[in-house]
């Protein structure tokens, strides 16, 4: 199946907003700014100043992912602009498909 292909119902507005409520709460705890003092992008690898460093949920909130520390992660802002709502099988895929290019 390709990106193109892809089809979900995306989740409510009442699970978006709680979520959305609890990543703003998350991103003032100190386990997050300790991720974030990593300075690290989840997923190039590439260092980044800790605030330019953006939470991606690892299953978007929109997928029906929760904002849990086991769901979220730093990123660069090119890297979460580009994964927007994949799954990481797709976004796997994405990256794949870069490679070969």
């Amino acid at each position: 199946m390709s990106m193109d292909e892809i089809y979900f119902t995306p989740a409510s507005e009442e699970h978006l907003a709680r979520e959305k409520r609890k990543a703003r709460e998350l991103r003032q705890s100190q386990w997050w700014k300790n991720r974030c003092g990593a300075a690290q992008c989840h997923y190039c690898g590439g260092c980044f100043p800790p605030r330019e460093l953006t939470m991606d949920h690892l299953v978007p909130l929109v997928r029906g992912g929760v904002t849990s520390k086991s769901n979220v992660v730093p990123c660069c802002k090119e890297c979460n602009n580009n994964k927007r709502d994949l799954l990481p099988v797709e976004w796997k895929e994405y990256l794949e498909r870069l490679s070969q290019g």
